[in-house]
């Protein structure tokens, strides 16, 4: 017997806004039941001396201080631009 029907791949990919074709369904049914039997393997596995963790991996903060540094010039920096209005870059309008 089938853990998952017709019925329930059809409900998911609707809620997920997926056009199925006929042939995909059953398909689709057939990897689910898949990931649900490896699922279900996962859950017969001894993680009691595991300990819960938010990343597989250890973070770290990779942030450094703020330092002032000298800058490009205002009126080098005006030098490149294309065009320039009012000590400014002027840009084409993106937004009507």
């Amino acid at each position: 017997m089938s853990i998952i029907t017709d019925h329930d791949v059809r409900y998911v990919a609707a809620l997920a806004r997926i056009h199925l074709k006929e042939e995909e369904v059953g398909q689709l049914q057939n990897d689910l039941e898949k990931i649900i039997g490896y699922i279900n393997k996962l859950k017969e596995l001894d993680v009691s001396a595991v300990e819960p963790t938010s990343h597989a991996l250890s973070l770290e903060n990779v942030f450094r201080p703020d330092e002032v540094k000298p800058s490009l010039a205002h009126d080098k920096a005006l030098a490149i631009a294309i065009e320039q209005r009012d000590g400014a870059f002027k840009v084409p309008k993106v937004i009507e």
